[in-house]
């Protein structure tokens, strides 16, 4: 890997971002939804949250993302046991000092993959509240700033709920991006089966190939250029009105937080620059919406009885609110 290309030009550091697709093809067959969400949620400084049924790659996909990236990597599975302290971390007494000293839970990481996050009970969940937005720690009154870039990838399964604690809405909506993972197309599925007939070991990334083809110090300058890309007041104002459009929706009960309107912006400006574009248009706003705000809406009982999804919701202010020209 060529640290020195992280100074080089946007285009360059764009190809060098967008070769994490090839590399993670490596092991990762068609899933290009959730590899494109990935990378636009890092370029944005944001969290993903993954649902899917068991056995669609969530985690193989997460750790070759990480690997790809050159980044730490860290996995919990969250359990109905696990404690506050098992995330963050705990006081130990150090003998020689006979002072209580903070050793550093999995949370301090560049990619903490929360498996299963709806697992365990709230009072474990929220111990990542704070790392998630603050990208700190607090332990007995002192803060501790989290590794940058620091990136939460939390998985859930859609079809299993016994035994499970539904996430709050405060931490859904710290979320950037809410991506559903499905299953691969019999193709897919068919060129799979060929990778492992050729003896792929998914558990062993290094021995399938994959390398690190872009550092955080890409990320990082990838980030800066994100931000530098421009937003005009058209733009802006059609986004408020999407967002607005969520909140007086008959059948939601909740619409798109404040929040959520920031998250969009960042993912669209995210999503084009990963196009090759110094501006944000509708065309980008509409890539995203669905990605970044489907987790934020809470329908009323009689539409989810009706058998609304929360993307039906979406399409429908999508084609009511005026496209700006």
């Amino acid at each position: 890997m060529d640290e020195s290309s992280a100074s080089g030009g946007s285009d360059q550091l764009r190809e060098t971002l967008v070769a994490l697709r090839d590399e993670m093809a490596k092991v990762i067959v068609g899933q290009d939804g959730l590899v494109t969400g990935l990378l636009t949620a890092a370029l944005a400084n944001g969290h993903v949250l993954l649902e899917g049924v068991p056995g669609v790659a969530k985690t193989l996909a997460v750790k070759t993302f990480a690997a790809s990236l050159d980044l730490d990597f860290a996995r919990v599975q969250f359990t109905p046991d696990l404690l506050p302290a098992d995330v963050t971390g705990q006081l130990v007494l150090d003998p020689a000092t006979r002072r209580f000293e903070h050793r550093p839970g999995p949370v301090f990481t560049n990619v903490l993959l929360a498996d299963e996050l709806n697992r365990t009970p709230p009072k474990t969940q929220a111990a990542l509240l704070e790392a998630m937005e603050e990208r700190q720690v607090t332990v007995d009154g002192q803060a501790t700033n989290l590794p940058d870039p620091f990136l939460v990838i939390a998985t859930q399964n859609p079809i299993e709920y016994e035994g499970t604690y539904p996430l709050p809405e405060a931490q859904i909506d710290r979320f950037l991006f809410k991506l559903a993972v499905s299953y691969p197309t019999p193709d897919e599925e068919q060129a799979m089966l060929r990778r492992h007939d050729q003896g792929l070991d998914p558990h062993d990334l290094a021995a399938a190939g994959v390398r690190a083809v872009a550092s955080a110090a890409h990320l990082a300058r990838a980030r800066e250029a994100v931000a530098a890309v421009s937003v005009e007041d058209r733009v802006l104002a059609y986004i408020v009105e999407l967002v607005s459009a969520t909140r007086s929706l008959g059948s939601v009960a909740l619409g798109v937080s404040p929040r959520g309107t920031a998250a969009l912006l960042h993912a669209a400006k995210a999503w084009a620059w990963l196009a090759g574009k110094s501006f944000v248009g509708p065309d980008e706003v509409k890539a995203v919406i669905r990605p970044a705000t489907r987790h934020r809406l809470i329908l009323r009982p009689e539409a989810l009885l009706d058998g609304t999804e929360p993307d039906q919701v979406i399409e429908r202010v999508l084609n009511t609110v005026p496209v700006p020209r």
